[in-house]
């Protein structure tokens, strides 16, 4: 019920007033990771940041006091994270305590996940076989499967970033997303190119026949989490970016108002298809609205 209220109010006071408050946060619990993937800008192999327990408690304070009520918790690889008698669930359960609606998680599920008790769970899934591991090592996706179907969570979505390694499996991979019975959906992602990964940006004309693509088999009625209106606009980044209704804190402790994309000046290359679904809502695209409604409540 709070949410059916909190979401309205803001969207009015955003929208009409022009009050500026993140309505979610990523917040990174740790660069901590046991995988080394190609597309990777975030982890460490050496000294990595890992967050305490008092720590994360002060940024999640921080950010419901901005007006965040949604929290995804990444990494790295969040289900690595321990301090002392504290795992992954003491700090969903931290955030349900602190007022926020909904706590994520996103895992590269190389790791069992069974038991978490976050509202939502996000998978990364870079293609089928031997292109997820072609991406995120040997023999990872066997593992992913086999812990997606162990965790039988009841809202586990899978999320597919795609690049000049992946876009050929694209079909297959949301063909497989529909046809497995533990995953509700898919969203669809292209690769940002940060410092260091920018080989693996689609060319244009291949990003566009790609999103032809997701946006046919979205009308076939396949379970792609992304709106139409919201997968037009990523044909082209050539449009108005609310990228402040997330606030991100990264794993070293930088408290960012809007995505890391910005300090790195690759908001014209976006690849994030949020981007795109954040100016459909603010357009009232009823589609995007709908698809919106299905993720928060």
């Amino acid at each position: 019920m709070k949410q059916l209220f909190y979401l309205p109010f803001w969207f009015i006071k955003a929208r009409l007033l022009g009050i500026r408050r993140p309505l979610q946060t990523v917040l990174f619990i740790s660069d901590k990771c046991n995988l080394a993937c190609r597309h990777c800008n975030v982890y460490r192999t050496q000294n990595p940041h890992i967050k305490t327990y008092e720590e994360i408690a002060q940024e999640l304070e921080y950010s419901f006091r901005l007006g965040s009520r949604f929290v995804d918790l990444e990494g790295g690889e969040p289900t690595l994270w321990r301090d002392g008698e504290h795992d992954l669930n003491s700090l969903i359960r931290l955030a349900k305590s602190i007022g926020f609606y909904s706590v994520t998680i996103t895992t590269n599920a190389f790791l069992p996940f069974a038991g978490s008790e976050a509202d939502s769970i996000w998978v990364s899934l870079d293609g089928l076989g031997a292109y997820h591991d072609d991406i995120r090592g040997k023999g990872v996706f066997e593992r992913l499967v086999q812990n997606i179907e162990d965790a039988r969570h009841p809202c586990l979505n899978v999320n597919m970033v795609i690049n000049s390694r992946n876009f050929p499996s694209v079909a297959e991979t949301v063909q497989f997303a529909a046809d497995n019975p533990h995953i509700r959906s898919i969203s669809l992602n292209f690769h940002n190119p940060y410092p260091g990964a920018e080989a693996l940006e689609l060319e244009q004309n291949t990003r566009e026949e790609v999103i032809d693509l997701i946006i046919r088999m979205k009308r076939n009625g396949y379970p792609i989490m992304n709106s139409v209106s919201g997968l037009k606009l990523m044909k082209h980044s050539r449009f108005k970016k609310h990228c402040w209704i997330t606030n991100f804190i990264l794993s070293d402790g930088r408290r960012l108002p809007q995505c890391p994309g910005k300090e790195n000046c690759i908001c014209d290359r976006c690849g994030l298809s949020m981007s795109g679904e954040m100016n459909s809502i603010f357009n009232l695209r009823p589609d995007t609205v709908w698809a919106g409604l299905k993720v928060r409540m």
